[in-house]
């Protein structure tokens, strides 16, 4: 039996677009971040490192890549026995469903999936956040409360509160109200999109959900206020540590300099909870003799003989002598060639920015992204 008898279930299909062209080719959780990661790597090690040994990755839209990336489960030392990371993409069948509909029905169509893992609580993530979490405190926090749900939320600023679904919770944390996108909050407790759920009771809500044709088949449009109006225990999970939805190009550009920051509190470097991803075996960096570097992440692989200061480079990324790279995010395989800048900027993976070339403006307040394979 499993350590927890919890299976995760990864929610990973949504197209992503809000990224521009790094998701026209590439599902969003398969996109690059801190320099040798990619942004599934977070739950998937969050899993791991939590003790969860049956991991289910519900992907769809451009999925080719992250279906073979997360099918390599010794990634995160998830290839044990009773153990593994399932990928699992819409089915056809003879009712005639095909691709998930929301997120619950994403998880309706994987009933037998869990009806064959014999789960007893079911943690629903999502698969394009960055943050580390114990979900194992999490369902400890669930089995104290003899809860039917457990909600992880997040303290926003409550300027910010009107763009999340918040919830709304009495002096012990039990949820009473459920509000999405509010105009008006009355608190600033943000749901995450994380949920731990007893199995059975999740199963007969899904059934009954797939059969409602007014249904958006949404947790948080329909689940969830189901679970509420019908006197169900729904927990309030308080989480207090960094936490990223990475959705757009300037929220991907700010997780990135986040981690430049010695007194983050991601802290990568933290060998007690690693953060797991696939070893590229590249090449060791090298720093030419006249290059300048200032406050970066250079990843393996990298050829430095110009100026970088204050930016992430990825593996094999080359910066030619007299280039300049500031306040940027330079993506795997890419060259910033001799007399190009590159400021405040997220160049794509395997991009050429050619001789003299200029990207970005350290004025701008938006984030240039330079995704074609050559940039003048």
């Amino acid at each position: 039996m499993r350590q927890n008898n919890m299976v995760a279930m990864i929610l990973a299909g949504g197209r992503g677009s809000r990224l521009l062209d790094l998701t026209k080719k590439v599902a969003k959780p398969a996109v690059h971040y801190g320099g040798k990661y990619r942004i599934i790597d977070f739950p998937l090690s969050n899993c791991a490192n939590s003790g969860i040994n049956v991991v289910g990755v519900l992907t769809q839209y451009e999925s080719v890549l992250l279906n073979s990336y997360v099918a390599k489960d010794e990634y995160w030392g998830l290839d044990a026995k009773d153990s593994g990371v399932f990928v699992l993409p819409p089915r056809e069948k003879d009712t005639g469903l095909g691709w998930y509909r929301g997120t619950a029905d994403a998880i309706t169509q994987n009933l037998d999936f869990l009806d064959q893992m014999e789960a007893e609580y079911v943690l629903i993530l999502s698969g394009d956040h960055i943050y580390k979490m114990d979900y194992s405190k999490m369902l400890a926090c669930h089995k104290a409360n003899n809860a039917d749900a457990t909600i992880a939320v997040l303290e926003v600023p409550m300027k910010e509160a009107s763009r999340f679904g918040i919830m709304n919770t009495d002096a012990d944390d039990v949820i009473v109200e459920f509000e999405e996108k509010p105009a008006k909050p009355k608190s600033n407790l943000a749901s995450m999109g994380i949920y731990i759920f007893d199995y059975k009771t999740l199963r007969k809500y899904l059934l009954a959900d797939e059969k409602t044709e007014q249904s958006n088949h949404d947790f948080g449009k329909d689940i969830i206020p189901a679970f509420l109006n019908d006197g169900k225990k729904l927990m309030a999970y308080r989480f207090k540590g960094y936490w990223k939805d990475v959705g757009t190009i300037d929220s991907l550009w700010e997780a990135n300099m986040d981690l430049l920051d010695p007194n983050n509190s991601l802290q990568l470097m933290d060998s007690k909870w690693k953060i797991f991803t696939e070893d590229v075996g590249g090449a060791p960096q090298f720093i030419g003799d006249e290059a300048v570097v200032n406050k970066s992440i250079i990843t393996q692989g990298c050829i430095v003989e110009g100026t970088v200061k204050n930016s992430v480079l990825f593996t094999g990324v080359k910066v030619e002598k007299g280039a300049t790279v500031v306040d940027s995010v330079i993506m795997t395989d890419s060259v910033i060639r001799s007399g190009a800048t590159v400021t405040r900027a997220i160049v794509g993976e395997d991009v050429e920015v050619l001789e003299d070339a200029v990207v970005g403006d350290k004025e701008s307040a938006e984030i240039v992204l330079a995704a074609k394979k050559k940039v003048k």
